[in-house]
């Protein structure tokens, strides 16, 4: 069980409907949230919208700001990045140094426009797999997530699925399983990065 208050998680690309849906259900369950993006002025206006929606709901913590991805990532003690692919090496080598020794969770899906119904596995294997690429030994890179719609995550109904959750070191996973247990979720060990989808 993870200590929700006790634990900063910074979302890299937090604006858009996954990171923003993610952000909500995070800030819900009492974790500090740090929402990033390329533009501060829109991860606090984020942050502002799911503050707007705890008060009226009646959440009793509203922990959740705005900075930038850089800003993010090094506020956080777990970062999720919440991307498109098409931003998602850039991103990555963007935050490289602020997240040595933490976890990133990766949840970016390989979707190639205009083909987004299907994913397009790309050559390093996975989205998961070029972030530990990218990121290098020292991070601690999960992937997860790669199944939850936004549209489940901006809603307030539960989410009933499993997530399956990869990374190279099992602490880590252990501790993603937690954070999604803490939102409703079923966490899975699924070994290895190279299981990632």
């Amino acid at each position: 069980m993870v200590e929700t208050g006790a634990v900063t998680v910074g979302i890299v690309g937090g604006t858009g409907d996954l990171g923003a849906g993610l952000a909500r259900r995070l800030t819900r369950a009492g974790f500090r949230v740090v929402i990033g993006s390329r533009h501060e002025s829109q991860a606090q206006a984020a942050a502002d919208t799911i503050k707007g929606i705890g008060s009226e709901a009646g959440w009793s913590t509203l922990q959740v700001s705005g900075a930038s991805n850089l800003d993010a990532a090094t506020a956080a003690d777990i970062v999720f990045v919440t991307v498109p692919f098409s931003a998602h090496g850039v991103t990555l080598e963007g935050i490289t140094d602020v997240v040595q020794e933490k976890v990133v969770v990766d949840v970016t899906v390989p979707l190639v426009p205009p083909k987004v119904a299907r994913v397009q596995m790309p050559e390093g294997g996975s989205a998961g797999q070029i972030a530990q690429s990218i990121l290098g030994d020292n991070v601690r890179v999960v992937s997860a997530m790669q199944n939850v719609a936004a549209a489940h995550l901006n809603s307030e109904e539960p989410i009933d699925c499993d997530v399956l959750v990869t990374g190279n070191n099992r602490d880590a996973r252990q501790w993603v399983i937690d954070i999604l247990a803490a939102i409703d979720m079923r966490g899975f060990h699924a070994g290895m990065i190279n299981n990632a989808a």
